[in-house]
């Protein structure tokens, strides 16, 4: 029931207490009786339906409209990084790439009067062997200070350089003619008073290899 309606009602309730025809056509005493009954019986009627209305209407009372609970928002999974590591702020490893300095380093030696052929090879330990155009052989260790120096000079950038310098023809035909291996740098020269002034780098190390291992 409405405000509106419990209004009408009301008046409509007031106006039968006011009807005066109730005291022509029945007794005295009977009239208080039926209109206190019809005014009690109207004001449980009004109270029962603004009860009804007023809990209707609480939100606490409705049922769901759904009945089944919001759906839980998955939280996104954490992307790892590249490496699962911090970055150290170093380049990038080349896997394979070769270490001059601490690899293998080969000489050969040909040439001179009596027709030499000498093959030199240190290994990144230090241990060395020397085999000459007979088959002889020859072993040895380099110490502390040689191994020291011939691994700056293995790793010294000018090889590269003079690797892919163009050999002029020699002008001696009995002079030694080193050909050094280091790493994947081949290079060399022939040992010519006559001829231009051999690569630096190159001369410095086999120097070197014939001084330690001779």
């Amino acid at each position: 029931m409405d405000r509106s309606q419990t209004l009408r009602l009301a008046e409509r309730m007031r106006a039968l207490t006011r009807e005066p025809t109730l005291a022509t056509t029945r007794p005295t005493d009977m009239r208080p009786a039926s209109t206190t009954g019809v005014t009690i019986a109207l004001l449980a009627a009004l109270l029962a339906g603004c009860t009804s209305t007023d809990r209707a209407g609480t939100p606490a009372n409705q049922p769901s409209a759904t009945g089944t609970p919001p759906p839980a928002t998955a939280t996104p999974p954490i992307a790892p990084t590249s490496s699962g590591t911090a970055s150290s702020g170093t380049g990038p490893v080349v896997p394979g790439a070769p270490d001059a300095a601490a690899g293998r380093v080969t000489l050969f030696r040909s040439g001179g009067f009596a027709g030499r052929g000498d093959n030199v090879t240190v290994e990144p330990d230090g241990q060395w062997t020397v085999v000459d155009r007979a088959g002889g052989r020859r072993t040895g260790k380099l110490d502390a200070a040689d191994l020291g120096r011939l691994r700056g000079l293995a790793a010294d950038r000018r090889l590269a350089t003079e690797a892919r310098r163009t050999a002029a023809t020699t002008s001696c035909a009995d002079a030694f003619s080193y050909r050094l291996t280091v790493g994947v740098v081949e290079t060399g020269y022939v040992d010519c008073p006559a001829d231009p002034a051999p690569p630096p780098a190159t001369r410095a190390l086999v120097e070197l290899l014939l001084r330690v291992t001779g």
